[in-house]
């Protein structure tokens, strides 16, 4: 299946603008999900953890303030941070610019909530002090 800029679902969050690329009805993916996202300076995705899938963040453009678990590094295009399931992560643009980045999360189709956040808990709310949406 070829999804093309026509097809890509588009949706909005009060920290950012997704693209969801692959999901099981886009393209019948079963294990795999593909969001393109894209933070404006300042923006950040509070604290949160996926308990049962894994996350692969890949940096296209910009720069992210990346979390995972209570280590950051700043990563920039062409790197990645891979989030073991139920782990807290968080992700935070400190640039100037526009921060661009692919979401891979596997699997597509899991028991549970997607998202918990743990943004208002310690040690979280310490390391990245939460932004209000």
């Amino acid at each position: 299946r070829f999804i093309t800029q026509t097809e890509v679902a588009h949706g909005d969050f009060p920290w950012c603008h997704v693209e969801w690329m692959s999901n099981e009805a886009l393209t019948g993916a079963k294990e795999l999900l593909l969001v393109r996202a894209e933070f404006p300076p300042g923006e950040q995705h509070n604290f949160h953890k996926h308990p049962f899938r894994e996350e692969i963040i890949y940096v296209l453009e910009g720069t992210a303030e990346q979390w995972v678990g209570d280590q950051m590094k700043l990563l920039t295009a062409g790197e990645m941070a891979h989030i073991p399931a139920n782990t807290p992560h968080a992700t935070r643009n400190p640039g100037t610019v526009p921060l661009k980045f692919l979401a891979i999360l596997a699997p597509s189709e899991a028991q549970g909530e997607f998202t918990i956040d743990v943004f208002d808990e310690e040690p979280w709310c310490s390391l990245l002090p939460p932004i209000a949406y």
